[in-house]
């Protein structure tokens, strides 16, 4: 039976057929989505920093990696060369990670002489390989600051951050039922601006974007999104002095005012929260 009487005896029988007759060849015309062996694969070398812990010298390792798609992430290039270096019983690199999804601020890498790599506006984990050209050749680092003490390799203590939060970072409230969204009012400007500055995921990437390794954006952004709104305004003059009384014994320098900490904030914290800080800081010293 020729195909034409065969169609023909397909329509007869339903007279729905024919319509999947011509979507079936209409398919076959479709352009179908390029193969992951038709991508342009990243023939790439590693310079990878290496340090057994916090005491031990620290040095440079260099490795080379093919076959890395331009679609994936840096920390998912980054997998696949510890799947490498375990296949050959090595030692894997370590580096933090967490979510994966640029929201809890755990990876902190410095990659080819920028917190976060060569992107503006995202965390190391949305950094995607396309960024890089075949060839290319990576440097990756840990952040650079006294108060970041290296744990290993690539992973660095951030505690630091976590002691600044705890001197002043929080409202005091008594427990209970949650009460009315509407029940005090904010005005819009400050709400959009206390949403802001509270964006702040603690990555740490100002601090080591800073010649002095200042923490001020970071602990201005915390400031900011508390005494902005009512609820912070209590605790105001406490909560700055503790937080820059802390970070100053923390080791963290001073600010610089060159803006290298809002240029490589992946959420882009302005550093006119930092002036809004100091104005918190005059105010509860002198009142």
């Amino acid at each position: 039976m020729s195909l034409l009487n065969s169609n023909k005896e397909i329509i007869n029988n339903n007279p729905y057929s024919f319509l999947k007759i011509i979507l079936f060849k209409k398919s076959n015309n479709i352009q179908k989505p390029k193969n992951m062996s038709e991508e342009k694969l990243l023939n790439l070398t590693l310079r990878i920093w290496r340090q057994k812990d916090a005491k031990s010298k620290g040095h440079f390792e260099s490795y080379k990696i093919n076959g890395i798609s331009p679609e994936c992430s840096f920390l998912e290039m980054l997998d696949q060369l510890n799947e490498k270096l375990v296949e050959k019983l090595e030692i894997p690199v370590c580096f933090d990670h967490d979510c994966r999804e640029g929201i809890c601020g755990m990876c902190s890498l410095y990659i080819n002489g920028r917190p976060h790599g060569n992107d503006s506006g995202v965390t190391t984990c949305q950094l995607h390989m396309r960024k890089f050209k075949d060839g290319d050749t990576i440097v990756i680092e840990p952040w650079r600051a006294r108060a970041f003490p290296i744990i290993r390799d690539l992973v660095v203590d951030r505690s630091a951050f976590d002691k600044i939060i705890q001197a002043g970072g929080y409202v005091s409230v008594n427990t209970g039922g949650m009460p009315d969204a509407n029940t005090i009012p904010i005005n819009k400007a400050n709400a959009e601006l206390a949403m802001d500055a509270a964006q702040c995921i603690g990555c740490g990437a100002c601090v080591a974007a800073c010649k002095n390794a200042s923490a001020m954006l970071f602990v201005s952004a915390k400031v900011s999104h508390l005494a902005l709104l009512p609820q912070g305004q209590i605790e105001a003059k406490e909560r700055v002095q503790a937080m820059v009384d802390k970070m100053d014994e923390l080791g963290f320098g001073n600010c610089t005012n060159t803006g290298a900490c809002e240029a490589e904030c992946p959420k882009e914290i302005k550093i006119s929260n930092i002036a809004r800080m100091n104005r918190e800081f005059y105010r509860a010293k002198i009142s």
